[in-house]
């Protein structure tokens, strides 16, 4: 975790600490983050551990956490301003952990699908590389599927970390863990190493 000494918070919980080489976070009331699709509401009161980064990346992270009431929701986080950002990860919703993604370029989108594991951890990686987003999920640290591919707007700098909300409760607990940032990694699109 000494590598997360330049790391900051926006939004930061009541309740966190590093640990070893963990960052263990209880959320707060009501954090979430989205912009105006489907639901008609802003929020951008989510909590954010991260590093603001320039150019081409790959991040990756353990996520785990004590999933159970609707939206709960922890994974990674890219972030322009409050109008352009990618969020990812495991997000509670119809009364199970669903993997998925929000890309809000203004107004947010989301798309979600079954995570097909039974257990409270799993990995992302983010990289942006030609002015895209590669976004892949791993249950095994192994093996990474792609999420997402898209475009993202270029910025002179991104905010880029460990994300956790609970729109609906506050309390939900989540350890972030194996945090790992540096240059794009180069894979071919369907290496899945």
């Amino acid at each position: 975790m000494d590598t997360l000494a330049n790391w900051r918070w926006l939004n930061e919980p009541a309740h966190w600490q590093r640990e070893s080489n963990a960052l263990h976070v209880t959320t707060d009331t009501q954090t979430d983050f989205w912009q105006t699709t489907w639901y008609g509401f802003q929020r951008h009161s989510g909590h954010v551990f991260g590093i603001d980064v320039t150019g081409d990346f790959t991040f990756e992270v353990r996520v785990e956490g004590d999933f159970t009431t609707l939206y709960d929701q922890a994974g990674v986080m890219l972030m322009i301003d409050e109008q352009h950002w990618l969020k990812a990860g495991i997000e509670f919703n119809d009364a199970q952990p669903m993997i998925g993604s929000v890309l809000t370029l203004e107004r947010s989108d989301w798309a979600t699908g079954i995570f097909p594991a039974a257990q409270n951890h799993f990995w992302l990686r983010l990289t942006h590389q030609n002015h895209c987003l590669r976004l892949q999920y791993s249950t095994d640290g192994e093996t990474w599927p792609l999420l997402r591919l898209c475009p993202f707007p270029d910025a002179e700098r991104y905010f880029l970390g460990a994300m956790c909300c609970s729109p609906t409760r506050g309390g939900l607990n989540v350890v972030f863990s194996d945090i790992r940032l540096g240059p794009p990694n180069g894979k071919d699109l369907h290496d899945l190493s």
